[in-house]
């Protein structure tokens, strides 16, 4: 039995066995479900081919050899009605041929009469195992959806809401895009969920930050190298343009590409192939190429540090996310999603956010962004010992750095100090609510103290402003 993988017995598997030798079908039978496969018997090739279509298998053992319709005519139902089964074959020593043309029809394996029990359950065991992968990948994929989902993703500033439209028109296409902004606005994010969202979900994403490879190694990190190319390369090697073939390419902080690599990575994407350093054989690759920088390239091409033909040609569409310190209605529901993940990721139940250390979030400078946002949240919930996050949880190192503009001020474009001078005091109450609602997390009792208000009248207040 060892050399049964020991997945085998771990989830129950379905299989179909079709034999018209009753007496063999049975003996399979008992030996696969030894072995924890969830087995179910034919006797004849009608009669698997009514129990395919009329029910779900993951894998079908069929003999080659059967009256009315044979094990070509059971591989042809099972690949038409469930196009991800497996198909193993039994035949006698005059049939081998038959069965090697039948695996290149889709059939995963065959065996070769007499069986043994052992071999039926390596073979079979095998083919669960090919079942289990793809069951595992598409879990995995549907995790993706979950989380990079565009109606997933957590916002509630208006910058963001056009970011997420924006998003929507791009990624159905197979254009580039160039994303912009800050670092730790979270443009690693928007790369894997334009991907996620594309016809290209299914394929790799890789991505590769260029400006943390080493200058002399980014040719080879890109499009691979073969054996002796250079003094480390001990072997060939494939590069990322041919590892994410058919998905996503995601060139990271790309404004730190060398400039001899600009040239080469222009003619990839103008020509779709690439050379692997050391070889003069062209590989062609088909690759969605995503871009992002913190870098302002129209300077970059100025200083000549960055090629202009390059630029144009990563920027078909531009997307530019705003740093956190513009986006702060983000703040709050980011810190709360970012609570949550930290509570899972340390054994934690923190509860909530006390009124104080909300107020703090949002006069918070965050120079790092979403990146910095989501570790000062960790670090809260690491030492929070009561369950509600609060001042006493915060690093001392953090308590200076908070805006010197108070929440309610912010600079309008004519220059004035408040955006609320000139407004009716029916716009500054609506704006007042709104703000208070937030930094209580929309807790209606808590704005209705702060406001020094009944809950009753803010509620009507709320109804009469068109407030969530």
């Amino acid at each position: 039995m060892n050399e049964i993988s020991e997945t085998a017995t771990k989830s129950p598997v379905r299989v179909l066995l079709v034999d018209n030798d009753k007496d063999l079908a049975r003996a399979m039978h008992e030996s696969l479900e030894r072995i924890g496969l969830d087995c179910t018997l034919a006797t004849s090739g009608p009669a698997g081919f009514k129990l395919l279509s009329e029910n779900i298998y993951d894998i079908v053992v069929t003999d080659l050899m059967m009256n009315d319709i044979d094990g070509m005519g059971i591989l042809k139902q099972a690949k038409e009605t469930q196009d991800e089964i497996e198909v193993v074959l039994v035949t006698g020593h005059a049939t081998v041929p038959r069965a090697v043309d039948a695996m290149r029809e889709g059939a995963f394996n065959f065996l070769e009469k007499p069986i043994t029990p052992k071999r039926l359950q390596v073979v079979v065991s095998k083919a669960a195992d090919s079942v289990r992968l793809r069951q595992q990948n598409q879990q995995l994929l549907t995790r993706l959806d979950e989380r990079f989902g565009f109606e997933n993703l957590i916002y509630a500033s208006d910058s963001m809401k056009g970011v997420i439209d924006r998003l929507r028109r791009i990624a159905p296409t197979d254009a580039g895009v160039l994303i912009t902004g800050e670092t730790g606005t979270g443009k690693d994010v928007v790369a894997q969920a334009i991907h996620q969202n594309s016809p290209r979900k299914k394929k790799p994403f890789v991505a590769i930050n260029t400006g943390a490879v080493a200058e002399h190694l980014v040719e080879s990190e890109l499009f691979g190298h073969v054996k002796g190319a250079f003094t480390d390369a001990i072997s060939d090697r494939q590069g990322k343009f041919e590892y994410a073939n058919g998905g996503t390419l995601f060139l990271d902080e790309v404004g730190d590409m060398p400039v001899p690599t600009q040239i080469k990575l222009l003619r990839v994407l103008e020509e779709r192939e690439i050379t692997r350093v050391g070889d003069n054989k062209p590989i062609p690759v088909n690759v969605r190429v995503l871009a992002a920088t913190n870098k302002d390239l129209d300077q970059e091409i100025d200083e000549g540090r960055f090629r202009s033909d390059l630029y144009f040609r990563l920027k078909i569409v531009t997307v530019h996310l705003d740093p956190l310190s513009k986006r702060r209605d983000d703040i709050l529901v980011l810190a709360d999603y970012f609570r949550k993940q930290a509570n899972k990721k340390n054994n934690k139940k923190v509860k909530s956010f006390s009124q104080d250390i909300r107020r703090w979030l949002l006069d918070y400078q965050w120079k790092g962004n979403v990146r910095q946002l989501k570790n000062v949240i960790e670090s809260l919930v690491v030492m929070d010992i009561d369950g509600v996050l609060d001042m006493d949880d915060l690093s001392p190192d953090l308590l200076d750095d908070v805006s010197t503009e108070s929440p309610i001020k912010t600079e309008s474009s004519d220059g004035s100090d408040s955006q609320l001078v000139g407004k009716s005091l029916k716009e500054i109450e609506k704006w007042i609510i709104e703000q208070t609602l937030k930094l209580t997390g929309g807790n209606r009792e808590e704005t209705a103290k702060i406001l020094g208000i009944s809950e009753r009248n803010l509620y009507r207040k709320l109804n009469e402003y068109e407030l969530r």
